[in-house]
């Protein structure tokens, strides 16, 4: 355990530090920023000239991507890779590492891919670019690999047994001080004949790529806590963690013994309407990197019959923006922007926060008037005000179906 004055020390110079991750930049990093998004195996690469997308080159992965993340040296690239999906267990899971043109951003296998327990749903790598975290959701568990010095993945790092996994895991990452790591785990809403499964923010003490654990953060014993995804502010000691199953955002405070207090500091809803009767859900959550604001998605596809088909049954796909007191670490909902498309599973703001690029995960049927069209998949681009608001500039059409999804994107600027 960490104590309380190497922990103020540590938590100091990652105030200071780059950080890399989709949402909080590089501490203004120069180079040229590209975007990445993936349909199925395929993961594309588009340039950004102002704030207009160009497309470049493609590289196919294993298996149907999951999740990627980049080393802090930009040199690398790690994407973890599944034949299954949502309800779906599959057989064939991978990690895989490539290596980063720094004049392109277009991408080349790097070492052989390797193989994973079951179905990746999250990757991320430590701060200091030794280690490969990723969750499992099912069952929910981690695994961490070395990474080699050469950014090829090494073999899994031998873990005490057992840890607190939670259930149904979303999302690993390591802490400012890369002293701590934090598994989301959401839990599942209750079904015919099946109570809620509880959710949690396992944290954990990690050293020499070895989890112990620290605590089970659970309001309320977990029932009625379904998170998804965190994100650190870049400067102060506050965790923004998107609620999936209740459409909110929980605000907590980092801890020298627990990684996060144990209570939030603050509650807030990212509906317009959060007593709406339609089925909703959160999606990922970025601060932008000045700190000043957090943008977090809401998420619908919920349908219904017309006409003997099956169309979307209506509910808010949209970008909450929150603007963040700098004294408090209070946000406050200032604005909900259509996202035009459904299930926003991702987005990346670029690290000079001037634009933020959504993927909606797939096209479903919707009702025009009396007859009855379809809404497509896409890449929904926003330039982001001063103000912290966002303007739609336009949405790509991509050809993303129910068996190849868009299943992420990301922005990286480039080494």
């Amino acid at each position: 355990m960490i104590d309380r004055r190497a922990f103020a020390s540590l938590l100091a110079g990652a105030a200071v530090a780059p950080q890399l991750s989709w949402a909080e930049g590089f501490a203004e990093p120069k180079g040229k920023t590209v975007l990445y998004a993936s349909i199925g195996p395929a993961l594309t690469l588009y340039d950004i000239d102002g704030d207009a997308l160009v497309k470049r080159t493609t590289v196919t992965l294993p298996a149907n991507i999951q999740y990627a993340w980049p080393h802090p040296s930009r040199k690398y690239f790690y994407i973890v890779s599944s034949n299954g999906g949502p309800g779906s267990a599959g057989d064939r899971h991978y990690a895989n590492a490539l290596r980063i043109d720094p004049a392109s951003g277009s991408l080349t296998p790097h070492g052989e891919p390797k193989a994973l327990p079951s179905r990746p749903i999250h990757t991320s790598v430590d701060l200091a670019g030794q280690y490969l975290l990723i969750a499992y959701n099912d069952p929910s568990s981690f695994t961490v690999h070395h990474l080699r010095d050469d950014g090829t993945i090494g073999d899994p790092v031998a873990q005490p047994k057992n840890l607190d996994a939670g259930i149904y895991a979303h999302q690993i990452r390591a802490t400012p001080s890369n002293q701590m790591v934090t598994l989301v785990t959401r839990g599942n809403n209750a079904e015919a004949g099946k109570p809620e499964d509880p959710g949690a923010i396992e944290t954990f003490s990690f050293k020499d790529g070895v989890l112990t654990q620290l605590a089970s953060i659970k309001p309320g014993n977990g029932l009625g806590f379904g998170p998804r995804h965190l994100d650190f502010h870049p400067t102060k000691p506050w965790v923004y963690v998107s609620i999936e199953r209740q459409n909110q955002l929980y605000v907590y405070k980092l801890d020298p013994a627990t990684g996060l207090a144990r209570d939030p500091l603050f509650v807030k809803t990212t509906l317009s309407d959060p007593k709406t009767k339609l089925v909703q859900g959160a999606g990922p959550i970025h601060i932008h990197p000045n700190g000043r604001f957090v943008y977090q998605t809401n998420r619908a596809s919920s349908v219904t019959d017309f006409e003997g088909q099956k169309v979307f049954a209506g509910g808010e796909n949209s970008v909450a923006v929150f603007s963040i007191d700098q004294e408090t670490a209070e946000p406050t909902l200032i604005q909900n922007i259509e996202g035009h498309g459904v299930q926003l599973r991702t987005f990346g703001i670029d690290p000079g926060g001037r634009i933020l690029v959504a993927g909606s995960v797939v096209p479903i049927k919707v009702r025009e008037g009396a007859g009855i069209g379809t809404l497509t998949g896409g890449l929904t681009v926003y330039r982001i005000g001063s103000d912290g608001r966002l303007d739609f500039v336009r949405k790509y059409d991509v050809e993303a179906t129910q068996e190849k999804q868009q299943f992420w994107t990301g922005l990286l600027t480039l080494a």
